[in-house]
């Protein structure tokens, strides 16, 4: 029994897939037992903090916060519109004769019709998961502007840090599940670009989800010195004319000594 091209499907496409979902629990236990070592870690941080603070704002004095959620809301929304455009893209290669251009000799690995169409339904299933939690995300998003703009009422911080926390987790895995259509994406064009991928994904990632911040406490700004600062301020613009007074009283009397 010699050797067959086929066989690289078997071996380097788990492998790599081996390698992302590896990767991921190594992330989610450094998230458990090291948060701040992470960046998403250090984002929820700042996040809750952020709500906590902007939920001891009055009520008419929030619009910024609106601004901050309407534009995650949005992002959220394009990025779902997104998936599944190219959810039916996919779908429609699926159901078209164009699929036969990827059994041409020059990919190295399984060309099989139904290795080709297990290639696009893994794709597809990636994109609609996307799809899926960008949705998710949106929506715990809109749930957060509703706590924000309760009028009369007494929102605990806690309910609206969760809704915050989740949009961020189903963007978080939205993200994720694109990351993982790249690579099945590149299996359509033999094994080998989708084993290379995956390695190459997984060097970015943990280069971008690795934080060396420590975690700020964002503590209120001092009463203290921020009217000892208006003091100053205020001493300064006293000086300042009490100088250009003098310097007036001067020039006129000057110009009475050149009269007389």
């Amino acid at each position: 029994m010699g050797w067959k091209k086929e066989y690289l499907d078997l071996i380097l496409v788990p492998s790599g897939l081996l390698i992302m979902f590896g990767y991921h629990l190594y992330l989610l236990y450094r998230y458990q037992k090291h948060t701040d070592t992470t960046v998403i870690g250090y984002e929820n941080h700042i996040k809750t903090t952020w709500i906590e603070r902007m939920l001891k704002v009055e009520l008419k004095d929030r619009a910024q916060a609106l601004t901050v959620i309407g534009s995650n809301t949005t992002a959220a929304t394009s990025m779902s519109s997104t998936s599944l455009v190219l959810s039916s893209l996919i779908g429609a290669w699926v159901g078209s004769s164009s699929q036969n251009i990827f059994k041409s000799n020059f990919i190295y690995g399984d060309t099989s019709s139904s290795t080709i169409s297990f290639k696009y339904i893994s794709l597809l299933t990636c994109f609609l998961l996307a799809f899926a939690c960008f949705v998710q995300a949106a929506r715990y998003f809109v749930q957060v502007n509703f706590f924000i703009t309760m009028p009369n009422s007494e929102i605990p911080v806690k309910y609206v840090q969760k809704a915050m926390l989740r949009g961020g987790t189903f963007w978080l895995l939205g993200l994720r599940a694109l990351y993982l259509a790249i690579s099945l994406l590149l299996w359509i064009f033999g094994p080998i670009p989708m084993f290379v991928s995956s390695v190459i994904l997984v060097v970015i990632m943990h280069n971008l989800d690795k934080n060396s911040d420590p975690l700020h406490e964002f503590h209120p700004a001092n009463k203290h010195k921020l009217l000892k600062k208006i003091g100053e301020e205020i001493s300064a613009v006293a000086t300042a004319i009490e100088h250009h007074e003098r310097s007036n009283e001067n020039g006129s009397s000057r110009v009475s000594d050149s009269e007389s």
